[in-house]
């Protein structure tokens, strides 16, 4: 089959189409003929030498797809040959074909095309594990997600605005805050001629934020423990910002704080089934009914992978980039 690898670390130019060999289901695995695929910043980082797939697992990036199952591993039973279907994954998904644990797969939501359904398992994953079953967002707090017109951010709108939050939001451009708007945010910050701290106290009469999910990391640790509510709590899922901060306890201690990090790649595959169910049981039902939607930027054939990597790290997209095999 044809599968994107890293010639070796280094720019969108180290994405190089290859022949490699066909995986075959395990047991318990499943085996997708691949319509599309997401690309994540995740992608990105490790195409960079910054993450690795854990170890014994397919060195081709990709952690999300979309298609049609062609083979069935021993002892499943919940999906046959034919399905349609998109999967959260280790790696393995910038190919024609990938396995996957059949705990990871999802049916394509009702209203939804095979190909854009390739736009969320990664990006529902992460929101609903993070916001929802570690931070535990309510309706009725105010919620931050930095970076509000990328994906992960897309579907983070939308999906607290459903449980009845209030949205606050960072962007980097009047359009981006645009889209942010019309999907369900309220409070719309340009990172670049405003500070978000101050906005958000501004906004919320000094209140802050209940729970705030960020993907910088280092660089903006301490503006988001000042931007902080009493008894709040910051999740970090990504580290654009650098990886060493300063951390003020005194400050989180007094705010009764919680800072929290977390990766979904790595967790044990048990971990991961556990929150696909949870995004079928949950999040499914307001795909299907017109509630949330899939937000897609732009498509690239599989061959054009370094294309799709540079788009991503010039930073103007909204919502997602994916991957086309044919």
């Amino acid at each position: 089959m044809k599968a994107i690898t890293i010639s070796e670390p280094g720019g969108p130019e180290a994405l190089v189409l290859t022949d490699v060999d066909t995986p075959e289901p395990k047991s318990g695995e499943v085996r997708i003929k691949v319509a599309a695929a997401g690309v994540n910043r995740a992608d990105t980082l490790q195409r960079q030498g910054f993450y690795n797939p854990p170890a014994g697992e397919t060195d081709i990036p990709g952690l999300e797809v979309s298609g049609v199952i062609d083979a069935v591993g021993e002892g499943v039973t919940e999906w046959v040959v034919g399905d349609e279907v998109c999967a959260l994954l280790v790696g393995g998904g910038y190919a024609e074909q990938v396995t996957v644990p059949a705990g990871q797969v999802l049916p394509i939501p009702a209203g939804v095309d095979l190909i854009d359904a390739a736009a969320l398992p990664e990006v529902a994953s992460t929101v609903w594990s993070n916001v929802f079953l570690t931070a535990n967002l309510q309706p009725g707090e105010t919620f931050l997600v930095h970076g509000g017109s990328s994906g992960i951010g897309t579907m983070a709108i939308q999906l607290a605005r459903e449980v009845g939050a209030r949205v606050a939001v960072t962007a980097g451009s009047q359009e981006k805050l645009d889209v942010c708007r019309e999907l369900g945010a309220e409070i719309l910050i340009n990172y670049r001629d405003q500070d978000f701290v101050e906005e958000l106290a501004k906004a919320t009469n000094g209140h802050g934020a209940d729970v705030i999910l960020d993907n910088m990391g280092a660089k903006y640790l301490p503006r988001n423990v000042d931007a902080l509510a009493t008894a709040g709590r910051l999740v970090v899922i990504g580290m654009q910002g650098g990886v060493k901060g300063e951390l003020d306890l005194g400050k989180l201690l007094r705010k009764r704080g919680a800072v929290i990090a977390t990766s979904l790649r790595a967790r044990p595959v048990a971990e991961k089934a556990t929150i696909v169910a949870a995004v079928r049981e949950h999040v499914w039902p307001m795909i299907a009914d017109g509630r949330v939607r899939p937000i897609v930027h732009s498509r690239h054939p599989l061959a054009n992978a370094s294309d799709a990597h540079a788009e991503m790290e010039a930073s103007q997209h909204i919502g997602k980039i994916l991957l086309l095999t044919d």
